[in-house]
């Protein structure tokens, strides 16, 4: 014994030819992967055939029954074994995989689907109805019957013929959940077809999804992601070099705490491609924290002949023929429609808010950086601290009139939070969120133009560090030195401080090498050099904003608004936390029984 499992380096025998059941089977394990599958087919089919209304009947997780059926232009009944043959389809002509504009084009799926289960198709296309059976590769003859205008493909007993296979599949709910889920990919690709999807097990019915035919895109994610994605999303429209980026991409404010509201559809097709959804990351890698996710719907239409589809048996991927352009192309679009949408934030925030304003106590959240200040000192745009007590009483009433969207600031309250009156509300600020946007944002603008602008220290801080920190520092003293932070060697174990981003105004050398420290461990690597100078002015204007516990005047505070009304992305700080929460005068009035 050489110690290989017995079935390892046995002689094979001599090559033939696999029959057509055997080759179905193995079709269906790539194609039919789960219940699921079998429902992302045959609804892709009913799609192609020109439905205006598929209604999916599943029980037992599709395990022991799934039913689609549709009024779309149906099959003749002479293709209807060809239907249930491999590799025969009316999605394409020729042989040409390179112009695919329809869901199908491998004719594999009903043939996997009679091979590995009991399949039923009864359907009417022009005259009389007819229908076929097929039961583990066994096809039936074609029958006269009695239908109406469109296909019903019913499958019972999925992978009966295959038993190891269900041994394979996880909970009838979790089944369930998937199908429901394909669904409702499948309907975002159709916003103008109308979808059900009802659970007949033991004998009930239970509705999963109803959706009514959609006039666009934007009713239609209402409907399936919820009337808080829809407000809190911003439109994607941008086209670069033959390829159109649509959908929608929602606010870092509305981001959530899992990868559970991303979805690409390219030309229609619902795909789940690893490349876009990197730069759906990419795209929000400054607004959102690592431990949040943004939320989106990204569309892109191209000429077919820009991307193939015949790249996974399951068509679930795709390759773009210039895949650096498709990418750049979703990271700057939809930073470009966030820039757009300003200072806003999303309502979810004072839904939050009020949903917490009850007697039941809560820990509080605790965010990096939300340390008080040491101690008064000066901030760039910003004047000494302030008297204890911040008001606007002793203003004229013309410099405290609300005239912009954040209102004007009527006081500042635990030396932190400046409260703001609206024509309709209050604007509740953080102001160590909000300015840490904002110098981040300059320190931003100020690389791209010139460059960030350096000030050099009369003494140098020398900053004691330990060899292998220092080490790691010095490793990315020319990213620093582009972000405005020039560091030196000073012998063993320290490093020396030699100019510092001049918007900062005084730093303390020691507590700003230690905040960039943390930043490069938490970026290892692999980061591109933009996005780790990015990350590193984004530590850099955390460390320098104002502080939690500096005391502002009213002038302060009315200028730290009207330049948060003017600035890109300052609804959140940069990780992804709101600056303000705004509250309408009504919810503050149900509060008090008043409405």
């Amino acid at each position: 014994m050489d110690g290989n499992p017995p079935h390892i380096g046995a002689s094979p025998g001599r090559i033939r030819q696999l029959d057509e059941a055997a080759i179905n089977r193995i079709a269906a394990g790539e194609v039919i992967e789960r219940p699921a599958s079998a429902v992302k087919e045959m609804v892709e089919n009913a799609l192609d055939a020109g439905a205006r209304r598929v209604s999916v009947d599943i029980a037992d997780g599709g395990k022991s029954l799934i039913r689609v059926t549709d009024d779309g232009s149906g099959i003749a009944p002479a293709d209807l074994p060809l239907a249930l043959s491999r590799h025969a389809t009316s999605k394409i002509d020729g042989s040409d995989l390179l112009d695919i504009r329809s869901f199908g084009f491998r004719g594999e799926a009903l043939a996997s689907l009679a091979g590995v289960a009991r399949l039923a198709i009864v359907t009417r296309a022009e005259g009389e109805g007819a229908e076929i059976a097929a039961e583990g590769g066994a096809i039936g003859p074609v029958r006269p019957a009695g239908a109406s205008q469109g296909t019903v493909v019913e499958v019972h007993d999925l992978f009966f013929a295959t038993p190891a296979r269900l041994k394979f599949l996880r909970t009838d709910r979790a089944e369930t959940q998937a199908i429901s889920d394909t669904v409702k990919r499948l309907a975002m690709a159709a916003p103008g077809v109308g979808f059900r999807l009802r659970d007949l097990t033991g004998g009930g019915t239970k509705g999963l999804v109803d959706l009514a035919p959609a006039p666009d895109l934007a009713t239609r994610l209402g409907d399936i992601l919820g009337k808080s994605f829809r407000d809190n999303a911003v439109a994607l429209n941008a086209t670069r070099e033959g390829l159109h980026l649509g959908g929608f991409a929602a606010l870092p404010t509305y981001s959530r705490g899992a990868a559970v509201q991303q979805f690409v559809l390219i030309n229609g097709r619902p795909v789940r491609d690893r490349m876009l959804l990197g730069a759906l990351r990419a795209a929000y890698s400054d607004l959102l924290s690592r431990d949040r996710h943004p939320a989106a719907v990204l569309t892109i239409d191209c000429d077919p002949t820009l991307v193939d589809v015949n790249v996974h048996p399951a068509k679930a991927e795709v390759r773009f023929r210039e895949p650096g352009l498709a990418r750049g192309l979703v990271v700057s679009g939809i930073r470009h429609a966030l820039a757009e949408a300003g200072h806003r934030a999303s309502t979810t925030v004072a839904a939050g808010v009020l949903g917490a304003m009850t007697p039941e106590p809560a820990a509080p959240r605790v965010y990096q950086m939300d340390r008080p200040s040491p101690g008064p000192r000066a901030q760039p745009g910003f004047a000494d601290a302030a008297a204890p007590s911040a008001r606007t009483d002793d203003l004229p009433a013309e410099e405290i009139t609300p005239e912009g969207p954040l209102g004007a600031a009527r006081a500042q309250i635990h030396e932190n939070y400046i409260i703001a009156q609206t024509v309709d509300g209050l604007v509740i600020v953080d102001q160590h969120a909000a300015h840490e946007r904002l110098v981040y944002e300059r320190l931003k603008a100020e690389r791209a133009a010139r460059g960030v602008a350096r000030q050099m220290l009369l003494v140098p801080d020398i900053v004691e560090l330990g060899e292998a920190e220092a080490a790691r520092l010095l490793t990315h003293a020319e990213t620093l030195a582009d972000a405005g932070l020039v560091v030196e060697p000073f012998g063993p174990g320290a490093v020396a401080v030699q100019e510092t981003p001049a918007i900062l105004g005084p730093v303390d050398g020691a507590a700003l090498v230690a905040d960039i420290l943390d930043e490069i461990a938490d970026l290892g690597t692999a980061t591109a050099v933009g996005d780790r100078i990015d990350a590193i002015l984004s530590r850099i204007a955390c460390h320098g904003s104002v502080r939690s516990g500096r005391r502002m005047r009213a002038e302060e505070m009315n200028a730290l608004l009207r330049e948060m009304e003017a600035t890109p992305r300052s609804g959140q700080c940069n990780h992804g936390r709101p600056t303000y929460v705004e509250l309408k005068l009504a919810d503050i009035e149900r509060l008090f029984g008043r409405r």
